[in-house]
Order: structure tokens, then sequence, then C-alpha cells
């Protein structure tokens, strides 16, 4: 009996021995590619190389022209699948993202900027039959089962919004997503995400749940905000309220859905301790009318709305379906009839003539 329990505690320990030592390898392989992988602009204070996972600390990311800073990250941890090494590939159990920085920008000629970080294409030089030939390397297959991003914070520059540009502050991000390769496959990869929406005055909260095609970019997800400011969207309804918007928190439950350039969300807006003062008007219905109405209310209003169109259709904007969809709700529900409304309201992009 005593013979069998030291053969079995050999073998326990040489297999603990040989993972270790696959994990190693797999490791220092996953060290080497993205030493290969980093373009300009990337920058890594320190790599730690343990027995069974990678660390990086101090890695940033800035445009190496402008100097315009887009990335930074207080570490990574990486998990490789120790078989990695003996596949040539890199896959990775779970990926570790602490508290990133990311930073978001649109021109004013509505260009986007953002942490899109190139990987470098890597050439070699060959002979064939004697004759050199340049030859592309195979890109590297990437796997990676789960990315996790803790308490990252998103900063959103909007310079298309004119003087006075939209700024969007995300905090407390908890993100993750499963099912991830490169080079990008056409496949759902679940997604979940929670944080917070930093205001004037209080921050309010969001959470999505659903899926994402990291290729084709269709996604379903299913949204929901919790009492966030109205405020900080000011740029983007600035052209549609002359009001003085004093206070007002907003809860959303949406569902929002991309297939083939196709946008399609359904939801439920609540707009509560919603203040306004009687001059101009509000998402196209006069301040006057409104007001009252809302005070009769408690000033908080309930309403429905689609917004529904093709993203390659010049003519469709999110921004003025969305505003055209409240616009027509908040009629709905107060029961102001859509020809006492301000001016004319736009069509509903989705909707046929």
């Amino acid at each position: 009996m005593k013979k069998w329990i030291t053969i079995l505690a050999v073998v326990l320990v040489l297999f603990a021995g040989g993972y270790l030592a696959l994990s190693f390898y797999a490791v220092k392989f996953i060290q080497a590619q993205i030493r290969k992988a980093v373009g300009p602009g990337v920058t890594i204070a320190r790599i730690q190389v343990g027995a069974t996972s990678l660390s990086m600390h101090g890695v940033r990311f800035e445009d190496p022209i402008t100097r315009q800073k887009f990335l930074e990250m207080e570490g990574v941890k990486i998990y490789p699948d120790p078989r990695s090494f003996l596949k040539r590939s890199v896959h990775v159990r779970e990926l570790v993202i602490f508290e990133p920085s990311f930073f978001f920008y649109r021109t004013q000629e509505g260009g986007f900027a953002g942490p899109w970080i190139p990987v470098k294409k890597q050439e070699i030089n060959g002979e064939v039959g004697g004759k050199k030939e340049k030859k592309e390397r195979e890109a590297v297959h990437i796997r990676i089962d789960c990315l996790r991003i803790r308490k990252g914070s998103v900063d959103f520059d909007d310079l298309k919004m004119g003087e006075t540009p939209g700024q969007i502050r995300l905090r407390e991000v908890d993100l993750g997503i499963k099912n991830i390769e490169y080079p990008l496959v056409s496949c759902r990869s679940p997604m979940e995400l929670r944080g917070t929406v930093k205001g004037k005055r209080r921050e309010g909260e969001i959470y999505a749940k659903g899926w994402i095609d990291l290729k084709t970019s269709d996604l379903e997800l299913s949204l929901r905000g919790r009492d966030v400011e109205i405020r900080i969207f000011e740029p983007y309804y600035r052209k549609r309220v002359s009001a003085e918007i004093d206070s007002g928190h907003m809860n959303m439950d949406a569902t929002i859905t991309i297939k083939g350039e196709k946008i399609d969300i359904p939801g439920q807006l609540e707009l509560s301790d919603f203040r306004i003062g009687e001059e101009g008007t509000v998402f196209y219905l006069p301040a006057k009318t409104l007001a009252p109405l809302l005070k009769d209310r408690g000033n908080r209003i309930k309403g429905r709305f689609h917004v529904r169109g093709d993203m390659d259709d010049p003519r469709f904007t999110l921004q003025e379906g969305f505003l055209t969809q409240v616009a027509l709700s908040l009629a709905e529900a107060l029961g102001i009839p859509v020809k006492r409304v301000g001016g004319p309201l736009p069509a509903d992009p989705g909707k046929g003539p």
C-alpha cells in the first residue's frame, strides 16, 4: 500500500511540475508575442513573468505624432493556457485589466479617435529555389476565453458639438467579454457591463448585458440607466431646447439591436425631478405649456420611444432620431396634440413615407 501511495505522490509531483513548466514557457511565449505586437506610441513600464501568469504595469498608449493620450492601464494580468506554447498560438484563459482609463474623441469634422492599437505587420525574407522572396509572416492566432476590466474609466470629448463640447464620463466601469479571437471571426461574444455616469451634482448608474459580434459590430444588449442627470447631455439637445432646464434625472430601460448596419432601439423613459423655466421650448414643446403640466405630475413623467434607422443612410442620425422620439413621447404622455408643438416634428426615420 505504501508503495502505491509513493508512486501516486511521485506522479502528482511530476504532473504538477510539468504543468508549471508548460505554464512558464507559455507565459514566456506570450511575453515575446506582446513585445513583437506593440506598435508605436505604446509603452510598458514593467513586465513580470510568473509561474502561471504574466503581469504588465504602467501601460500607456498615445498618438506618436500629436502625443494625444488614448489609454492608460494601472496593471494587466494574463493567465495563458499552458498548451499555447505547444501549439505556437496565444490562448489566454483570462485577461484582467485593472483600473484602465480610456480616452475617446470626436473632432469638429465628425471623425473619431480612440485607443485603437494597431498590430504591427511582421515581414521576413525567405529564399525559395535560390531566389529571395519577401513574405508576410502569418498573424499569430489569439484566443481569449474571458476579458475583464475592473474599475475602469471612460472619457469621451465631443468637439463636434460646438463651443461647449459634449463630455461623457463613465467611472467604476466593470466589463466582461467572453470568446474573443484574433484575427476576428464572426461569433457572438457574451458581454456584461456596469458603471456610473458622472453628473454635475450626482452620479447615475448604467448596466448592460447581451452579446456583440466583434467582427461585424452586430450586437443585442439590454440597457438600464438609473438617476442619470439630464444636463450632462445638454450639448446634444441644445439646438432643440431653448428653455432653461433647472434639474432632472433620467431612468431608462431599452433593448439595443444592431444587425447589418440597421439599428432598432425600443425602450421606456422616465424623467424625474424635471424642472424647467417657462420661456422657450423643450424638445419642441412650448415650455409655458409643459411646465404647469409637469408640476401637476410632481415633475415626473414616463413615456415610450422606438428609434429605428439605417446607419448607412446619411439622413439618419441616432441623436436626432432619439430626440424626436422623446418629443413625441412627452407630447403623448402629457396629452399635448402634436399640432400645438412649436414647430414641425421630423418624421420617424425608421418608418416609411
